[in-house]
């Protein structure tokens, strides 16, 4: 579950985070329009190039309404040690480009809760994916299905000779395209899960790197822990301490499509989250979250305003902080204890039969960072 997206163009502050080195640079031209329609054509490095898109580092801010093109030069590629240093502190010049026309910057909190998908990986004769549970109905079985893209990559990556082929079968629990990255997650599960079956020698920052070609949320739900997300969701940072949290997840069984809420964003020049208090208790969270909010939110009732009727179902249950959860229709509200969440989610289960209702906790990050 993730919250507290927002865009932030003007005046970035410097990145002081060390980018993950790669074998090559690839240089490219980013072709782009201003307001006027005049056009403009930039040398560029592109950090990442796959068929989900292009991760590209520019060196000024296009507007938000550009339609971006990129060229690839006829040069040979580029072979560097670490990226340039123009690339190191671009976080809100950075470009994910995608085969639709947009990108997006985020400032998330983002937690993991202990309800969710399952997923169960063992050794076969033959390659196998399966799904039950309550929400497996429409979901794909072929290589449209993350979980399946996932196994795919990571195989491309390490070879087929280190590779044998899994049985993996996933128990859908949580609602499709309902902004907790249950999709995501069910994909980082497969990467972390494949890599210790195949006992393969790979490290974190390369299995960042094939999930983030598949997603940009993939590499915070590799990490699976509670952190801070920043730029296109690639920019993570783990919190070294946070509670675990009693919470009800409530969805009144409609679907949004994020691409749309985006669409639908009336301004994305919204300020960055303050920052967390340095005691990180149930109530300091409370308050620190009044101070915070969902720039997706009011995006996302206007497509789907049942939205909101979640969010009074968890605030007539007493909860003591309610918010839509991404790009909805997903809401969470938090409850001082997981009994009285328990009790809440009974209550608007109650009132709301037809509803995803799951009364959980999230994990927690001990004083190292561990979840």
């Amino acid at each position: 579950m993730y919250k507290g997206v927002g865009l932030k163009r003007k005046n970035p502050e410097p990145e002081r985070r060390k980018w993950p080195r790669l074998a090559i640079a690839i240089p490219v031209f980013v072709r782009s329009g201003d307001e006027k329609g005049k056009e403009l054509l930039e040398f560029a490095t592109a950090l990442n190039i796959s068929a989900g898109g292009a991760l590209v580092a520019v060196r000024r801010s296009l507007p938000l309404s550009a339609q971006v093109l990129l060229e690839i030069p006829s040069a040979p590629l580029a072979v560097t040690s670490s990226l340039p240093k123009a690339a190191r502190n671009l976080r809100a010049r950075t470009l994910r480009v995608t085969h639709a026309d947009g990108y997006h910057l985020i400032d998330s909190l983002a937690v993991f809760t202990r309800f969710g998908d399952r997923l169960e990986i063992e050794p076969a004769e033959h390659d196998d994916f399966s799904v039950s549970g309550r929400y497996a109905a429409g979901l794909p079985l072929d290589g449209d299905n993350l979980v399946v893209k996932a196994r795919d990559a990571l195989r491309r990556e390490v070879g087929g000779q280190h590779t044998p082929p899994v049985s993996i079968r996933l128990e859908k629990n949580l609602p499709i395209a309902s902004g907790v990255g249950g999709g995501s997650s069910d994909a980082a599960a497969a990467l972390n899960g494949l890599a210790r079956l195949w006992k393969l020698d790979i490290d974190d920052i390369s299995l960042a790197r094939i999930g983030l070609a598949l997603g940009a949320d993939l590499p915070m739900c590799l990490k699976g822990k509670p952190l801070l997300a920043r730029g296109i969701g690639d920019d993570l940072s783990p919190l070294p301490a946070f509670p675990a949290l009693g919470l009800v997840l409530v969805n009144p069984g409609v679907v949004v499509s994020t691409p749309d809420v985006f669409k639908a964003l009336s301004r994305r020049d919204n300020e960055a989250l303050p920052p967390l208090p340095k005691r990180l208790d149930f109530h300091a969270i409370r308050n620190w979250l009044g101070t915070t909010r969902n720039d997706l939110e009011s995006a996302a009732r206007s497509i789907q305003p049942a939205i909101g009727e979640a969010l009074k179902a968890l605030k007539r249950a007493d909860a003591a902080f309610a918010r839509m959860s991404g790009s909805g229709a997903t809401c969470f509200g938090l409850f001082e204890t997981g009994n009285v969440a328990k009790r809440a989610a009974i209550e608007i289960r109650a009132r709301h039969p037809d509803w995803f209702v799951a009364a959980t906790r999230s994990m927690e990050a001990d004083a190292d960072g561990e979840a």
